[in-house]
């Protein structure tokens, strides 16, 4: 990659990321007509929302432990018989479980192009509860939802629960339930692959961005080089302000800045994790049995090899398989 004499990339990223939007633009449409049960949001993906700086954070909710989830009683229910008067029995009779999640979100929750359904980690985690209530991973409805409607979603039954990439912290835990975690990431940072930053804090007085409503757009914030943050909807809109120069870097999770490198030859991804994030599935709080129902399928997938398999599947290019994050309880 080459640099103008003022110091800017080359066009060279500017015409990736004209690509990338058009590639986005043919993702939605075939989108559209696949028969996916997967609304596309009113905005139109791949075009990069207008720029707004992080409002000012508040200092970090420690009042919990937003690991500790509500601890399952009993076995597991046979699947198709759910106990009268359950949530779970109140899904089993709408037909299908309603998954709240992304669709660009590479490796967790994207859109095959060629299928046009999406798919990943997250929405195998969604899949396995419903194939714990129905008996089949495909009695499911995956509806797509903004980064900063993960919370609202779930608490106002829009959807029956969020697998999103979706830090457990306790702010959250006030309005919703979550799972035990389910996954362990860390924030880092995407840059250019000829920018001279290693770290987060080499980016002093850069742009910076991160999704509208993520934890990670607060830590921005929070680094003492003062980075400037920058807000797009979501990290597609992210990635293409990045391709276009609209911004130096991109910070958020590991393994959603690995699915964006993986997508631009020209960026890299850089520097120690500098957060810890827990992933946690949300749901009603006015259903706690469902909650236990789901730290139940998820503690017998730890066991029975179910999360190493679906680690394998979406994330084996990372390395061998960690062990399944240890299940804590309330």
């Amino acid at each position: 990659m080459t640099r103008r004499a003022d110091g800017k990339r080359a066009t060279t990223r500017t015409r990736i990321g004209l690509v990338v939007v058009a590639t986005t633009a043919i993702l939605a449409a075939v989108a559209g007509c696949s028969g996916d049960d997967s609304p596309l949001p009113s905005s139109t993906l791949g075009q990069a929302a207008p720029a707004t700086t992080a409002p000012a954070q508040a200092a970090p909710d420690t009042s919990c432990n937003p690991r500790a989830s509500l601890k399952p009683t009993g076995a597991l229910p046979q699947p198709g018989h759910m106990p009268a008067g359950s949530y779970m029995a109140e899904i089993q009779k709408n037909g299908r479980l309603v998954l709240g999640t992304s669709q660009d979100t590479l490796l967790f929750s994207s859109r095959n192009p060629f299928t046009g359904k999406v798919e990943g980690f997250d929405v195998d985690m969604g899949r396995q509860i419903a194939e714990a209530i129905f008996g089949n991973p495909d009695k499911i409805q995956i509806k797509v939802i903004p980064y900063d409607k993960r919370v609202s979603s779930a608490a106002d039954g829009s959807v029956d629960i969020v697998a999103d990439t979706m830090t457990a912290n306790c702010a959250r835990w006030k309005d919703v339930n979550f799972s035990s975690i389910y996954y362990e990431a860390g924030q880092r940072v995407l840059v250019s692959s000829d920018s001279p930053a290693k770290r987060i804090e080499d980016l002093g007085g850069k742009k910076v961005c991160a999704a509208s409503g993520s934890t990670s757009l607060g830590n921005i914030g929070k680094i003492a080089s003062k980075p400037i943050p920058v807000a797009k909807a979501t990290f597609g809109d992210c990635l293409v302000a990045f391709q276009q120069n609209e911004v130096e870097a991109i910070s958020t999770d590991d393994t959603i800045l690995a699915g964006m490198a993986a997508q631009d030859p020209y960026a890299k991804v850089v520097g120690p994790k500098f957060t810890q994030e827990p992933y946690g599935m949300a749901m009603s709080k006015d259903h706690p049995e469902f909650t236990q129902f789901v730290n139940a399928v998820l503690a017998k997938n730890r066991a029975n090899g179910t999360w190493t398999a679906t680690y394998n599947r979406w994330l084996g290019d990372f390395g061998t398989a960690p062990a399944p994050p240890v299940a804590q309880y309330r």
